[in-house]
Order: C-alpha cells, then sequence, then structure tokens
C-alpha cells in the first residue's frame, strides 16, 4: 500500500441487506477519493449457543473482518441494523474483541464513522448512531458526521442524519435506498476519504 494511500475499512452486520447496500455507498464515496481505498467486511452472527463454530469463510458477501483489518486501516467506517435503538449484537460482539487494540492505542487518532437501517421512521436510529460511536470514541478515534452542508441531510424524508448515514426500510420501495440516502452515505464516504488522507499525512512516521 502506498504511503499516500488511506485505507478505509468499511466492517457491517446486515441481516436482510439493507445495510450491506449503505455499505456499497459509502465505499463508492470513498473510492471517488483520489489516494482512498476501501476495504469491505462483513461480521458473522452470534447464537446463544456460543461454543458453536463459526464457518472460517462467508457462504457470500463481504469476508469476515479480523483484528488485523483493523490494525491495519486508517480510518474505520461501522455499520449495523437497529436494535431497539442500539447495535447489532455481531457488530457489538466484533468490537468488544478490540480490548488489545484498544490497550496498544492501535485507532487512536484515527477517524471513525457509523451508519445504520431501520424499519421505521422512529425506530432508534440516531440512538443507534450514537450508541456506535462509543466504542469508537474509547478507542481515542476522531468521530466523523455529517454537516447540513450536505444538501440532501435538509432535504431527506427518509434516512439520513448529522450522526451518519441511515436508511429507513418503510420509507421506500423494498430493496431500494432513497435517492438521498444514497448520496449521503457516499458523501460519509467521501468525508471519512478526505479526513482519514488528512490524518494520515499528519501521523508521525513509525520509528525504525
Amino acid at each position: 500500500m502506498s504511503a499516500t494511500t488511506a485505507q478505509i475499512l468499511v466492517v457491517y452486520y446486515s441481516r436482510t441487506g439493507s445495510v450491506a447496500r449503505l455499505a456499497r455507498q459509502v465505499c463508492r464515496g470513498i473510492e471517488s477519493v483520489s489516494g482512498a481505498a476501501a476495504t469491505l467486511r462483513s461480521v458473522p452472527p452470534v447464537t446463544a449457543e456460543s461454543e458453536r463454530p463459526q464457518r472460517a469463510v462467508p457462504e457470500d458477501g463481504a469476508p469476515w473482518a479480523t483484528l488485523d483489518d483493523l490494525a491495519a486501516c486508517d480510518g474505520l467506517i461501522i455499520g449495523s441494523p437497529t436494535r431497539f435503538g442500539n447495535m447489532a449484537a455481531p457488530l457489538k460482539h466484533f468490537l468488544d474483541q478490540t480490548g488489545s487494540l484498544w490497550a496498544q492505542g492501535t485507532l487512536a487518532d484515527k477517524p471513525a464513522a457509523a451508519f445504520t437501517s431501520t424499519q421505521s421512521m422512529h425506530g432508534g436510529q440516531e440512538s443507534t448512531l450514537l450508541s456506535m460511536m462509543l466504542p469508537l470514541l474509547h478507542h481515542g478515534m476522531v468521530y466523523v458526521g455529517l454537516p447540513y452542508t450536505e444538501g440532501e441531510l435538509n432535504t431527506t424524508q427518509s434516512g439520513g442524519t448529522p450522526y451518519g448515514s441511515s436508511h429507513v426500510v418503510s420509507a421506500v420501495p423494498e430493496g431500494e435506498l432513497s435517492a438521498e440516502e444514497a448520496a449521503l452515505a457516499r458523501a460519509l464516504g467521501r468525508r471519512m476519504a478526505r479526513i482519514g488522507l488528512a490524518l494520515k499525512a499528519a501521523r508521525p512516521a513509525p520509528r525504525g
């Protein structure tokens, strides 16, 4: 990877495909910025049977995220459906395994952002995004939201918040994102890419 390239990691959990659609739009936004590259990863489902073996490789979709992916990234964007105003258990389970990175400060000073999907307009999309900020802030990451200079934030009738990108399933035809939702997801990717490049350039070179 070139020293001038910012590698932005997009990690998501999607059960019905809505979050995956947002993730792909976020990646499009990242890739539209010169010098930035997107890496798309997902996390496996979890069950109450904690000893159940996981498939090493998912049957379809993005590969499973690893701690090595996190350590190598120059920025992190996480995505999850809303579960009672909070992130879904699979993403929380993955983040709960990052204590070793926290202890080393691996993610400190890197940019981070979040996106979510909910069934109904008042189904907790904003509280979910706020909850997703918490582990990122504990890692010392720099949280990136969406400013109101993004015109679609002022016109959307479904998803889209200053805390991150979002999708409201019941507000648009099933299996689709609204034009504003897709545009704001791409805008989040672009903003993360630009900030990732700037913060990477500002970080001291590793001693060696």
